[in-house]
């Protein structure tokens, strides 16, 4: 809808109001806060705009005439609507900074994202409500580009377009294999290149891990690398490590998710020339921090931990 260019502003009509309501210029202006002069040269602008005489001027005050006390009905049901438009924001506001919506993949929901929401709730004395959606990296940035949640925090090396993100932590991942996996004994360095030929265990499309280790692969092999395809493809990190510890296959996975299993159900193989340390983002629709209070809060909380 365009507004028609003759349509008074919201104080002209508060303006005239006024005066219908008091009967007088004087009592307008004393109500409004303003100065006689000024309630008088807003009617004398808005009859212009208008094309109509609005009020009548006597010794006794100000009467409406029939268009101006119409106008005045009208001005009425528009402001009480204007109202309660501006009531809706400022609560919508104010829920916005009680209420923090999360995503965040895999890793980070279970691994950073608990020790993050304890501790601001242990520094701030009306935390928001927190709700988060564990996913992967590529449903968590959908989700905050189309509005579902204020921050999303994420695993890969990119992320999508139409959002800001900023590093909040660091991350490495490694070669995992059961103690008797044949990788345990050999004695020559384990490379980028057996990792490509070896059918791992991995995540699903969309995930920050698998997309990270590809490009790193990519990076150090070449774009024409031949990579065997996976030998089972789960939708989490605590299936694809126990598929790990049962013999299944090797996978690469978040440090964080494996350090307590390393050296007992699984041991860490070193990959001679594959770089696996990765940026944590945090990830915002644009701008240079998020919108919402309680997202720039908790951003700027993590920032200082």
């Amino acid at each position: 809808m365009v507004l028609s260019p003759r349509m008074p502003d919201l104080a002209s009509l508060e303006t005239l109001q006024a005066v219908v309501d008091t009967g007088s210029l004087n009592a307008a202006a004393t109500e409004l806060g303003v100065t006689q002069q000024a309630v008088s040269a807003r009617i004398r602008a808005m009859e212009t705009q208008l094309g109509v005489a609005l009020l009548t001027r006597t010794p006794r005050g100000s009467v409406p005439t029939e268009s101006g006390r119409l106008v005045a009905e009208w001005a009425d049901r528009l402001l009480t609507l204007a109202g309660e438009f501006d009531a809706g924001l400022a609560a919508l506001r104010l829920e916005r900074r009680d209420q923090l919506r999360l995503a965040a993949s895999l890793t980070i929901a279970e691994h950073l994202l608990p020790r993050w929401l304890v501790s601001f709730a242990a520094q701030h004395e009306h935390a928001p409500k927190v709700s988060f959606t564990a996913t992967n990296t590529e449903q968590a940035c959908a989700m905050v580009r189309a509005g579902d949640v204020e921050l999303g925090f994420v695993e890969g090396s990119r992320v999508a377009a139409g959002v800001r993100s900023r590093t909040v932590a660091r991350d490495e991942l490694v070669l995992i294999v059961p103690p008797d996996h044949p990788w345990t004994r050999t004695r020559r360095p384990i490379t980028a290149a057996d990792v490509a030929r070896t059918a791992l265990v991995t995540r699903e499309e969309g995930s920050g891990t698998r997309e990270f280790l590809e490009r790193s692969l990519t990076s150090a092999l070449g774009p024409d690398r031949e990579v065997t395809p996976p030998v089972l493809e789960l939708s989490t990190t605590a299936s694809v490590r126990a598929a790990v510890i049962a013999g299944a296959g090797p996978a690469v996975l978040s440090n964080l998710s494996v350090a307590d299993d390393l050296g007992r159900r699984l041991t860490r193989i070193p990959v001679e020339d594959l770089d696996l340390e990765r940026s944590l983002r945090a990830v915002w629709l644009a701008g240079p921090q998020p919108a919402a209070g309680a997202a720039r809060d908790f951003l700027a909380h993590i920032g200082r931990h």
